[in-house]
Parts: C-alpha cells; structure tokens; sequence
C-alpha cells in the first residue's frame, strides 16, 4: 500500500547562475490530533493510528470527548494506559475544562465540553437532552468505562494519570497543537470540544488541513432490525431503513447518528467552519459490519498486546450483545475511519478522495439542529427562548430557531403510527445556502482477492497493521512483572466472636471510602461489615466500583461482597428501553472538577491503591438473564439484591442486619419494595437529609439554586428516600446540620499528623489533605467539607458514644418527592403525617476527629499491600523472596 511506504524524500531542483544544485529536503510528517469519545471501536482506530510509520503519520494529541459514551476520568485514564503501553507517553491528552459560556453566549477559556453547547452555562453541572440516548449501565458508559471488565485486567498502569487542576484540558491542548502549525483533526465522537476551539479561536483556523469526521447518516438505510424475508407477521421492523442509528430513539428520531446527536449544533459548527471536511458516515460504515469470517481471522490473529486487547474487547462485545444479531449490527465505524482517512492523506495527489478502502463521493449536505417550523418559542430551545437577542447572535427564524429535541420521548417528535419526526443530527443532504460541499464514503471497498473469506480490503489492512512489530506494545499487565501474580486476602475469623453484621451502602464519594477505612478498623468482634452495596444514583459513575474493591484489596478483606445498584433513580429509567433514562436529578451533579471527574478517579488517587484480582466485568451467565453464557460466567459482577439476599442467608439465626446507607436510598427502597426482607433490618443509620431551623440554614445542592434546603443524598432519589423513611423501619438520621459540625479539615488533618502512619492513615491524610487544598485554591472545590462530614455515619455506628457524647431526638418527618424541582428532597418536620425518626443533633466535634484518627492509626486490621508501587516491588520479586 502506498502509505505504508518507508520514508519519503522531496527532491528540490534549484538552477542558480554557476550551474545545477540539488538538494534533499526531508518532508514533515502528517500531524493529527484525535477527538474522541473513547468507545470500543475508538480505541480500536486509536490502535492503528499509533501502529503507522511515524515518518508520515504522527499522532501529536488526544483530546476526549465527554459527554458521550465515557466518563472523563475513567477515559482519560485508559488512554494513559493504552499509551504506556505503547511506549507513546509523548502524546499529549486533554480533557473537561472549567470554563462557561455566558447568557450573552461569550464563551470564556476551557471550556469542558462535558455538556451540548446550547445547554452549557457556567457549570459542568447539567440535563442530558442528547445524552439520555446512550445506555448508563450494561452495554453503555459501565461497560465502556471499564472496557467490559478488560481494561484494570489487561493494561498496564504508568506513571501519567488524572490530577486534580494539573490535568490539561481538551482546550489547552488544541490550542497548543494547532498553534504550532499545519494539522489535521480527527473527530469520531461529539463534536463539542472541537466546535468550542473553533468558535473560540478563529485566527487558528488556518491551521487546520483538514477535518475528518466519522458520524452521521446521509443516504444511508440502517439494515439493523429488519424482518427476514421468510419473517412472521408478528415481527416488526424497528430501524430498518432509517438513515440513522439510535437505536434507543429511533421511534421520535431515525434520521440521526450517535455521534452527530451528541451535540447537533457543534456539528453544525465543524461542517459550516469553512475547512475541508471529510465524512465517514453510516452510508459506509453499514457496509463494512464486523463478519464472522473476519471475527474467526481476527481471532487467529493476536501477534501484539495491542491486537490482543482489541480482539478480546470485541470478543467481550460480541458476548454481552443484547440479541443474536451481532454479526449484521456491530460495524467497523472508527476503525473504518482510521483506515479511510490515512488512505486519503497518502493519495493527496490524487483526487476526489481517492483510496484504497472506501468509494467516495462529493455531498451537498449540512446538519439538522432544530425542526420545522422556524422561529417558534416552546421552550426547546435555549439559544433563542426567552432572549430579545438570541446566543451567538445567531438569526431569528433561521435553521437553529425551531424545535429542539427534549429528550427521548420528546412528544413533538412523535406521530401516531409512524416513524418518528424530529431530525436533530440528521447530516441532510440540501440545496441551497446552507449546504456545505463535503466528500462522503459511501461504501466499503471489496476484497480485491475474489477467493478470500474476508470480503472487505480494510479487514486486511486492519489486522495487518495491528499485528506488525513495529511500533507495538512493550507488555501488559501480566507480562510487565516477571512474577506478576493474583493473591485473594481473606482473613481468618474463625476463632473470632463477630460483632454485629453490617451492611454499607455507598455511593462513592470521597466520604464514603474515609467512611469505608473506617469500618475496616474497627475490631469484627464489635462490626462485621458483611457486606457493600453499591448506589450509582449519587456522586461516582457505576465503574468507580473497581475502586471499593482495590481498597478492600489493600486492607486485606477480598472476602467482602460488593453488589452494584440500580444505575438510575426511582421512576427515571425509560419505560420502553430501561437501559436508558433521565437525568433530572443526577444533573445536579458536576460533571468536572468536584463533581463525576474527581469522584471517579478519587481525586486522581485511586490508581495509587494496589490492584485487586476482583474487578467489575461485564461476563454474565443465562442463569441470570443473559442472552448467553460470557467465556467465565462465574466472574459475573453480581447486583446489590443478589449481595443483599445471599447476605441474609449468612446471618445466624435470630440475627438481623445493620445498615448503613451513605448515599442516595435508592438501594434500600428496592430492598423494601421489592423483597419481602425488611423485618430481617434492625437498625438504619442514614447519612443525609436536611433538617432546616430557619430561612437561613440552606441545604447544599448548590447546583440547583431554586432548591434551597435539600441535601443532596435526599435530592438525588427522593422519591426513594420518601419510601424508606415511610418503611417503618428503625431509623437513625444522621443530618447535614450535624454532619457540618464534624467537617473542619484543619482540625482532621492535624490530629493525623500525630498517627504513627498505617498506611491506611498515610492514604487518608494525603486524600483529605487534597481535598483542603483544592478547596483553598478553586472555587469548583468550596463544597470539599460535604464529603469529610460523611464519616459520622460511621464513627456512631460503631458505638463509640461515651467519648462522641452524641445528642438524639424523635421527629416526625416526611421527605417532599412531587417531581417538582425546587422542593423534592426537602425534609419536613410534620407532627401529622411524619414518621418518628431518631435525628442525632449533637456531638463533640474533637471526640469525632480523634475516633477517626485513633481508629485508622491502630495496626490491628492495618492494610496488607500499602500501594500499588508495594504492589509493583512484589511483582518484581520472587514469590519466596517477599
């Protein structure tokens, strides 16, 4: 193939008066810089840009794409690994950003891109209008957070990792890459960051060579969901022929495609910035589906790491597919893109786009971002509702002025026995002025061997890139470590009296792993922590799970259960596809700094935690509902009811459970409401809830301002909490009024300093020591003590109470969920219809923080692997040497 010739030469003849000189000049590789989402295939083209001869094509960065199918700290360090891997630490990688965009729609520096562009105001706190479309859970941003399980597995950890304000943003980076000089842009995500750099910064604009976008659908017929011919009359067709591919929306949208959905109107602005651009859109993409043939030569074909984890990622996703369809849906999209566009640069002699793996084509098209008719004001639209002067000065009545999509049961987008028929993202192909000359893949080229099974000619291209040995992976987690090896911790308590069995609920927040050491610590002959349950309804994503089984890893208690939760609140998973949901509540969550990012990343800490063997994974059995057994169906991540009804089956008789909760109490209201186990809880402990004594004592949600005195365990699934707190169950409120009375971090952190430094009080004093500093140093972290005050839960808990000298009284009280905003979480004190429930309004604030650091000081049940670089000195040392 022409582009994978070896280093090329210009010969430059320069005729001067005395005669004929020549001189070699040696030609400037291809600088790229990717955008993307980081979604499965998005590696896979990741992977083949970096296996190219860097002579001609150099991946200079990588900025990702937020508010797609990953989230920012779980992506951000997989591409780290994936690079280290690679020996390509040089690359640079940007993501989130704290700026805003102002009413007036001033865009202000870096900003994220964790929200569409229309719906970005200063905060990265924010709904899910396009978002809503990608599954939260199994088969979306859980499994592609976590690579199916494969990611904490297979690739080794270096030394770039998230922190906190030192991270480069996507901005940052596209201004420095594109400042130096001649570049070419790959988008195959969103289009948000690059449209903001765009808007932003005009003058660099020439820069940029070009653009190559994977994404949309112009002419396309999605030949997924298709009757067979031979189909009975009881099957119904569900996106056939639909020139788009949300396969969650295709009843209110089939004419749009995930990537250009994502953000409609920075795609606009991509097409419309007067740079060439090429697409690759489902017109091809459809055309080049990931076959059986080419799964089998695949499989035959692991000569590199990074072959390898490309295979087993769509091994795993060929396994977890919802139906037995894989083979005609599951396409080569950014992969095909990769191939496509290198192609093209290596043929810019040539013209019209040629290359080797695509037809192309010139298109008239420009992309839908708000419905007919124009200039309507319904409240859809937040570039022109309510303005006199509409954002970005855009024109009244123009093509962005009419409706824009909701959300996914959008009622304008309906119609009564048909398709659906709003097109936000439909890349259409138009006359006129608002058509953009674009050259278009329209198919997948033909083997050119007639007899190979392999009927594409990119099929053999991609695995005979990824398998060459140049530029390949060094190693990866298992081979990195001459005595790699996975060790289970179980204590031995069979000599032990076990105090009384506790389950913890927990969202994830900082608070709640320095609540989660702390249950660790104290003696099991006063609190048997049986178990975790897992609610990612509150401040983490659902993958953040891996990080409760690394602590439980370091302190040596692998034979702790951990269940994961429901990943949406009560009544906000879709009713037709329940995968999907709403986000009314969880909007109120930053998306960037204090907010998912750091959750997700525990402050860019977690990856200093040793490794545990036990990890999410996305491997399922038919036992449990699966479509069919994965390759190790034991391994299975099991759910919080399953962890909650085999707990119960360990109890002695006459025994009952403890709980806990930390977080939102959407765990324990499914408990109630769906088992029949309630009279087996003796008491609750609940972390949360505000109970307000005047106008001026405000709760802490301060993401939504007309909601004055919720907190946010409550605001988050209050129509959970209105269950709980209506059970009957015993319960012990453990308010945010109380809460901020124990929240000092000066007072912790010194009375750390005086620890004799287990690790576990190594760890703890450098995260709360984090958490004090970014909150002196950035406004995004003022609400850093919400977290600290979390471990109270715990310190009572665990009866502690003569030096704690807590303070109880009984209230009646009922939790507001009306579906109304401004009120829902809120507590009343309602002597008629409340329930009695023990608030602890009181304790010693010097008591609690001297628990917190005594307990995590006793080396009695101290942690048996301090780090991950303890972790790596065992790795490198003889199993009988350590």
């Amino acid at each position: 193939m022409l582009w994978q010739r070896n280093f090329w030469i210009v010969t430059v003849l320069i005729i001067e008066v005395f005669g004929a000189n020549f001189y070699i000049v040696e030609a400037k590789p291809h600088r790229i810089l990717l955008d993307t989402d980081v979604d499965t295939d998005d590696f896979f083209a990741l992977l083949y840009l970096l296996k190219l001869n860097r002579s001609e094509f150099e991946l200079e960065a990588v900025t990702i794409n937020t508010n797609a199918w990953t989230d920012a700290g779980h992506a951000v360090n997989q591409l780290y690994d994936i690079l280290y891997m690679m020996d390509r630490d040089d690359i640079a990688i940007g993501v989130g950003g704290e700026g805003g965009i102002l009413e007036d729609g001033t865009m202000l520096p870096n900003v994220g891109g964790y929200l569409p562009i229309i719906e970005q105001g200063m905060t990265t706190a924010g709904g899910c209008r396009y978002r809503q479309a990608i599954p939260v859970g199994l088969g979306g941003r859980l499994d592609i957070d976590t690579n199916y399980g494969l990611r904490k597995a297979f690739l080794p950890q270096g030394s770039r990792k998230y922190s906190p304000l030192r991270q480069p943003t996507a901005q940052q980076v596209m201004i420095e890459k594109i400042s130096a000089g001649p570049i070419t842009v790959f988008v195959i995500g969103a289009h948000t960051n690059f449209a903001i750099f765009l808007m932003n910064n005009p003058h660099l604009k020439k820069n940029v060579e070009h653009i190559y976008v994977m994404g949309g659908g112009v002419r396309s017929k999605n030949p997924t969901g298709c009757c067979p011919k031979n189909a009975s009359t009881s099957c119904q067709p569900r996106q056939c022929g639909d020139a788009g591919n949300l396969f969650t929306d295709y009843n209110s949208n089939p004419y749009a495609e995930f990537n250009i959905f994502g953000d409609p109107f920075a795609a606009y602005q991509v097409f419309h910035s007067g740079i060439p651009v090429t697409l690759v859109p489902l017109d091809a993409t459809n055309t080049i589906p990931i076959t059986e043939e080419f799964f089998k030569a695949f499989e035959e074909s692991q000569g590199t790491y990074e072959a390898e984890y490309c295979f087993r990622s769509l091994k795993m996703a060929r396994d977890t597919w919802f139906d037995d369809q894989f083979y005609t849906s599951y396409f080569m999209w950014d992969s095909f893109t990769s191939g496509v566009t290198v192609s093209i640069m290596s043929n810019l002699h040539k013209n019209n786009g040629e290359n080797e793996f695509a037809e192309m084509e010139y298109m008239n098209i420009t992309v839908v971002t708000s419905n007919k008719p124009y200039g309507i004001s319904d409240g859809s639209n937040p570039l022109f509702d309510g303005l006199k002067v509409p954002k970005f000065k855009l024109k009244k009545g123009g093509v962005h002025s009419g409706h824009v999509q909701t959300g996914l049961r959008d009622p304008f987008c309906f119609v009564e026995n048909g398709k659906g028929k709003c097109k936000d993202g439909y890349t259409e192909e138009v006359t006129g002025p608002d058509a953009v000359r674009v050259l278009v893949a329209t198919k997948a080229k033909a083997n050119k061997d007639v007899g190979s099974k392999l009927d594409r000619e990119f099929f053999i291209s991609f695995l005979d890139v990824l398998n060459r040995p140049e530029h390949s992976g060094r190693f990866n987690l298992m081979t990195e470590f001459p005595y790699y090896r996975e060790v289970l911790h179980k204590p031995d308590f069979k000599n032990k009296k076990l105090g009384k069995p506790v389950v913890f609920d927990m969202d994830m927040s900082t608070g709640d792993f320095l609540a989660l050491f702390y249950l660790l610590k104290v003696p099991v002959e006063v609190l048997n922590l049986k178990a975790i349950l897992v609610t990612p309804t509150g401040w983490a994503n659902a993958a953040t799970i891996d990080i409760i089984y690394d602590l439980l890893h370091m302190m040596g208690r692998d034979d702790i259960p951990v269940g994961l939760g429901d990943v949406f609140a009560m009544n906000q998973s879709d009713k037709v596809f329940p995968p999907v949901g709403d986000c009314k509540y969880a909007k109120a969550i930053p998306h960037g700094s204090g907010g998912f990012l750091d959750s997700d990343t525990l402050y860019g800490l977690a990856r200093d935690l040793p490794r545990s063997p036990r990890r999410y994974t996305a491997e399922n059995s038919v036992k449990f509902g699966a479509p069919r057994n994965t390759d190790h169906p034991e391994l299975r991540q099991p759910l919080a009811l399953e962890i909650w009804n085999s707990t119960l089956k360990t109890l002695d008789p006459g025994s009952k459970i403890t709980l806990l909760t930390n977080g939102p109490l959407t765990s324990l209201a499914k408990i109630i409401t769906e088992t029949k186990t309630a009279s087996l809880i003796q008491n609750v402990y609940i972390v949360g809830g505000h109970i307000s004594r005047s106008s001026l004592d405000k709760g802490n949600v301060f993401t939504i301002p007309s909601n004055k005195y919720a907190e946010f365990n409550m605001f988050l699934d209050p129509f959970a909490a209105k269950t709980v707190f209506e059970s009957g169950l015993n319960i012990t409120l453990i308010p945010l009024g109380t809460q901020r009375k124990v929240s000092l971090f000066a007072e912790t952190l010194e009375r750390l300093q005086l620890t004799r430094r287990t690790p576990e009080v190594q760890f703890a004093k450098r995260l709360l020591f984090r958490l004090y500093t970014l909150r002196q140093t950035h406004h995004r972290y003022s609400h850093m003590d919400t977290f600290l005050g979390e471990i109270l839960g715990a310190i009572f808990l665990a009866g502690d109470h003569p030096n704690l000298k807590p303070t109880l009284q009984e209230m009646p009280i009922k939790v507001i969920a009306e579906g109304v905003e401004s009120r829902d979480g809120q507590i009343l004190i309602d002597k008629k219809q409340g329930k009695l429930v023990k608030i602890l309004k009181n304790v010693d604030p010097m008591a609690c923080y001297d628990l917190f650091a005594d307990r995590l000081d006793d080396e009695k049940q101290s942690a048996v692997l301090g780090s991950y670089d303890e972790q790596r000195i065992m790795w490198n040392t003889p199993p009988n040497k350590t």
